[in-house]
């Protein structure tokens, strides 16, 4: 039975949510420093984290005929959506908000961030910068259906869209082991709301960094802390949705939870540093043929197991 936790939670979550988020992007330092033969020390997992004071000090950019609020608004509606999807996730046998539709709200959290950036890359009024807006909303369209459909494999099986309550009838056997198809498309989804890795094309060297581009100083720090945020907090729901939550011998939930989400976020960091970019029209033609497909036979998995009990 999940809990809800105190009200310092509120302040704790993001902390957390922020500490994985760190400890990501150190983790992906080094493996860009490995991967160029330069040495792995602490200094180049903390190389990351000196840009933050030169950004916060940096003046924020101005362009003409620049849409400031709807910029603004998108910017900042990305960290800050990462940050509510965490708070229905539980810690152990706790979380902030327990709420009896955990998993549509995550969903929702996670199209907000569509809107968000679609906005960041209008308001500057730049081309570039609206060509990555576009196509993090074409890259929307092919991760999103499959991604729906893996979080309802998940909530079918437990017959409950409480994240608490999905990671409870895990008992004796993961959701992981017989829906692996569902796991692996939430995993590419969870990279894919990040828009790293394999999925970074609305960020494209090629437009001269896509919604990135035209932002500078805090603006640019919170769009790349959301992306990160993203991250950790898709890595988090991994845990519950597929993994048995903080079920595990030996040791308290909490610590089950935090182990866990750190194998995946790890799994993650490894993989958006090992595969090319996907163009957004290439993934939308295979989600739509091979992935929407798959999915769909896999929630049927549950739903006739559940309907046979």
């Amino acid at each position: 039975m999940t809990e809800t936790a105190a009200w310092w939670s509120l302040l704790a979550a993001p902390a957390l949510l922020l500490a994985g988020a760190v400890l990501a992007v150190a983790g992906d330092a080094l493996l860009a420093a490995r991967d160029a033969g330069r040495p792995t020390t602490v200094r180049t997992a903390l190389r990351p984290l000196l840009e933050v004071p030169r950004l916060l000090a940096a003046q924020p950019r101005r362009l003409p005929a620049a849409d400031r609020l709807l910029w603004r608004l998108g910017v900042v509606s990305v960290p800050v959506a990462a940050v509510l999807s965490a708070l229905v996730i539980p810690f152990g046998g706790t979380a902030v908000a327990d709420l009896s539709v955990g998993v549509v709200w995550f969903n929702a959290m996670e199209v907000v961030t569509w809107g968000g950036l679609w906005l960041a890359g209008w308001g500057p009024n730049a081309a570039f910068s609206l060509i990555g807006g576009y196509r993090f909303v074409a890259q929307g369209l092919a991760y999103e259906l499959p991604l729906m459909f893996a979080l309802l494999s998940a909530a079918t099986a437990a017959e409950s869209l409480r994240v608490g309550d999905i990671a409870q009838a895990q008992h004796g056997l993961w959701f992981a082991v017989w829906m692996p198809v569902a796991f692996a498309v939430y995993l590419a989804g969870v990279l894919a709301f990040s828009f790293l890795g394999p999925f970074r094309h609305p960020a494209g060297e090629d437009i001269a960094a896509g919604v990135l581009g035209e932002t500078s100083g805090v603006d640019r720090l919170l769009l790349e802390a959301g992306r990160w945020l993203w991250l950790t907090s898709g890595a988090a729901m991994a845990v519950p949705l597929f993994l048995g939550g903080g079920s595990g011998p030996g040791l308290p939930g909490w610590a089950w939870s935090s182990l866990k989400t750190l194998a995946v976020l790890a799994v993650l960091v490894w993989v958006l540093r090992r595969m090319p970019v996907v163009r957004a029209d290439r993934y939308v033609e295979f989600a739509w043929v091979v992935l929407v497909p798959l999915t769909l036979v896999q929630v049927l998995v549950p739903a006739l197991l559940v309907l046979g009990r």
